[in-house]
């Protein structure tokens, strides 16, 4: 690589090296190569597009699939002096006219876009009367139908090939199984592409998996014993986000929501105040958090399941950038099983339903597995842990006890009871529960009534 190549990376971007496979993927760039880049969130993906756009004569396309991720990357490089500018619909018309004008006069090196505008013809013609050296396409694993965030817009991107042809087109994400990566090659028509692929083990986090109660209790827990710290809080809904900043606000802890049911205003408010350090917990959908560089978050909680491994991964990622130690926790439980699959169920295409079924699938496993979760995440991108335990993980770092004694009384219950109650009310049998309902049906005479002395209702539930 050119010295300077590595002149801009110190200069603009302050740094003395790079990190790993980011020199690899830039050279591919500047050589031409269309790139393949999977590497996990907080490894510097973004560098991998930006120097070489640097270096090329020419305004480099970002194609990425939010706004406020457009206006976080775009203020970070103006303010290290590098010439950046985004279109998108929450820009006026003059504010438009005059970014490409700037792009006319060839004095912007990235111009971040969103998909939807790559086939409006005013769009296209604009791309055919400028020098475009390098199309990068961030999250690619939207381009996927069997990715966690299909987006059929992104399915136009293949046409910037049939307009820029000469240019090498980049796709990164930090989420994509084997599977999604060859969709991803063929849907952007990629030309013999280098392939890189970083290891997805982030050796800092501390992955756990919890039952499905007591989420408040926790997270008050947590944010008490540890008062300077920040945490992100995911919730299945917008008003599950809005309840949670309540609750915490109410507690007294600095706390926003951010979601699609509040306008653009608030929700870039939201984040900044978040970032700069002045709330200490955001409550979020997924729509928070795609590109956000917080390094010092120290919390990510799921209050319910996501949706996929590849989700997950991607969310609990954005815990401990700073390479410093961070925990992510999910509460998982069969209810979230059930609500999960309700909406899959509720799913109209076939091949999506089916999608989503997978997805649900492993995820499950994953929550349910006694194994090192670590290794499970490892396995499911396709990656091989090389310990049996990595000792930062709830089931690796949990004491371990011979379940077979209640495992037997358990199913000797549910087997007495005529195999038609739930968890809650075996419990109850076999710590011999007063409850109405036992005794009118006569459970209270069977022989396993109150055979367990050793364990809570709440245990044995578990």
């Amino acid at each position: 690589m050119s010295q300077d190549v590595k002149s801009l990376l110190k200069d603009r971007f302050g740094y003395g090296g790079f990190r790993p496979l980011q020199e690899e993927i830039i050279q591919a760039a500047l050589d031409g190569r269309d790139c393949f880049a999977l590497m996990p969130t907080g490894a510097g993906k973004s560098l991998c597009y930006q120097l070489p756009a640097l270096a090329m004569e020419g305004v480099a396309i970002v194609v990425s699939p939010l706004i406020a991720l457009m206006k976080d990357q775009v203020d970070a490089l103006r303010s290290n002096g590098v010439s950046a500018a985004f279109l998108n619909s929450a820009q006026t018309r003059d504010e438009q006219n005059a970014v490409r004008k700037a792009a006319f006069e060839n004095s912007l090196d990235l111009l971040y876009v969103a998909p939807e505008r790559i086939p409006q013809p005013a769009f296209r013609a604009f791309l055919e009367s400028i020098n475009v050296p390098l199309i990068a396409v961030d999250e690619a694993h939207c381009i996927s139908e069997w990715g966690h965030e299909f987006r059929p817009e992104y399915r136009n991107l293949k046409t910037l090939r049939a307009l820029k042809p000469a240019a090498p087109v980049m796709a990164l994400t930090a989420t994509a199984t084997e599977r999604v990566r060859e969709d991803i090659a063929a849907q952007l028509e990629l030309r013999d592409p280098r392939v890189f692929v970083a290891s997805f083990d982030r050796p800092n986090l501390r992955y756990s998996v919890l039952p499905d109660r007591n989420r408040n209790e926790f997270l008050e827990d947590w944010l008490r014993a540890r008062p300077n710290e920040s945490a992100i809080v995911y919730r299945s809904s917008r008003a599950g986000a809005d309840e949670t900043a309540e609750r915490l606000a109410a507690a007294g802890v600095s706390a926003l929501p951010y979601h699609a049911g509040l306008d653009e205003k608030t929700r870039t408010r939201n984040q900044e105040r978040f970032v700069r350090d002045e709330a200490r917990v955001i409550a979020a959908t997924v729509a928070f958090g795609m590109g956000i560089d917080k390094p010092n978050v120290r919390l990510v909680m799921h209050y319910e399941t996501p949706s996929s491994v590849e989700r997950y991964y991607q969310e609990s990622g954005r815990a401990g950038r700073d390479g410093l130690e961070a925990e992510c926790v999910m509460f998982h439980g069969p209810r979230e099983r059930d609500r999960a699959a309700y909406f899959v169920d509720r799913v109209d295409d076939p091949a999506l339903r089916r999608a989503a079924e997978r997805n649900l699938d492993a995820i499950t496993a994953y929550c349910q597995t006694a194994s090192c979760r670590r290794a499970a995440i490892l396995a499911h991108f396709g990656e091989t842990y090389p310990a049996d335990a990595c000792g930062n993980c709830d089931n690796c770092l949990a004491d371990t006890f011979d379940a077979t004694v209640i495992a037997q009384k358990i199913l000797s219950a549910v087997i007495r009871a005529g195999e038609r109650y739930g968890a809650a009310y075996i419990a109850q049998v076999l710590t011999g529960s007063g409850s109405a309902q036992i005794r009118q049906r006569g459970h209270d005479s069977l022989s396993v009534f109150g055979i367990v002395d050793d364990f809570s209702e709440a245990a044995i539930r578990e």
